[in-house]
């Protein structure tokens, strides 16, 4: 798909210089549906599979795709292994997120031959499948691991903007009392299998990938997409509107007024931030929005008259010479 994101790992350099208390997050704007709380309703984020991993030098575990990932450094140190991105450092205190279900390998050391890496299995874990164990005798590396999904039709649209790897770093410190906290409740809510404990789950790991994001965008000096309204209250307001409402004409000029700018500096701040113009973002969100109806079973016909065009033939016009291929094309082969 050509419209497909091939952001490449993302690091918050400027973090290691300001360290990593509690309030060094971005608080988005505390309007009556900041642009974060308003992305994060559109798609369904699932907590799943909770647990501490125990590792010793030398380790090092391929997880397969399919699922989003995070992991928690408590100890010790490991290195992301993602595509062929160079290898990436975890120590104490780092937070990391692997939004897009991409295969990826954690290991001890940078450099790995491929007959050191073990595919992740059931043998890894414990009778309670709560605790993961490798290595051998060497050096400790202690971790919390989970998975998450994001469902909805909106996912595609929303995960385009955002890296292969979202990164959080701790300055090899203990973790700021926020982090702190949703860990371990997150395990003891995990482990302790009480009423209610797969609900909490996934409210927890929630708060964990909202107060990441905080973390990541505050700290992009370019924001691709939706991401740049998280920082930038003026445009929130313009993207906030074009999400609720993609079936919509819009026109630069009701944007620009949603924002409480000129038409002109607002169509320049726009496409300078956001990395498209207004309408064709607009338009790029709504026909994003269109393809995953049609993943997931929508009729061509119901596809376009959720996403405001009067035809058939119209929408399925517009989708061609967005991504290259027909909607029907989508419908057959489901992707």
């Amino acid at each position: 798909m050509k419209e497909k994101s091939a952001a490449a790992i993302s690091m918050i350099s400027k973090a290691r210089q300001h360290g990593h208390d509690g309030d060094a997050v971005v608080h988005a704007p505390a309007s009556e549906t900041d642009l974060l709380s308003q992305v994060l309703t559109q798609v369904r984020l699932r907590g799943g599979a909770v647990y501490r991993a125990e590792l010793q030098e030398p380790w090092a575990l391929r997880f397969p795709a399919g699922a989003a990932h995070f992991y928690y450094v408590e100890q010790g140190e490991a290195w992301l292994h993602l595509g062929d991105g160079a290898p990436l450092p975890l120590v104490r205190g780092d937070l990391l997120m692997l939004p897009h279900r991409h295969e990826h390998v954690l290991g001890s050391s940078a450099a790995l031959a491929e007959s050191d890496i073990e595919p992740l299995s059931r043998s890894h874990f414990g009778a309670t499948r709560h605790v993961l164990r490798a290595g051998r005798d060497g050096a400790p590396c202690r971790l919390i691991g989970g998975q998450f999904h994001f469902d909805g039709d909106a996912a595609a649209a929303i995960l385009a903007a955002l890296p292969h790897a979202l990164y959080v770093p701790g300055n090899g410190a203990a973790a700021p009392p926020w982090l702190d906290a949703i860990t371990r409740f997150l395990l003891q809510e995990a482990h302790g299998g009480g009423p209610g404990s797969a609900l909490m789950v996934s409210r927890l790991v929630d708060l964990l990938v909202i107060r990441a994001l905080r973390c990541w965008a505050e700290h992009q000096e370019r924001h691709p997409g939706w991401v740049a309204g998280l920082s930038q209250p003026r445009l929130g307001r313009a993207l906030r509107a074009i999400h609720a409402e993609p079936q919509r004409a819009w026109t630069v000029q009701a944007l620009a007024s949603l924002a409480g700018m000129s038409r002109s500096a607002f169509a320049e701040r726009f496409s300078a931030a956001v990395g498209r113009a207004p309408l064709q973002y607009a338009q790029h969100w709504k026909l994003t929005l269109a393809h995953d109806m049609l993943v997931q079973g929508a009729l061509v016909t119901q596809a376009a008259g959720r996403s405001g065009y009067a035809s058939e033939a119209a929408f399925s016009r517009a989708f061609k010479s967005h991504f290259g291929y027909s909607p029907s094309t989508v419908r057959t082969q489901g992707s």
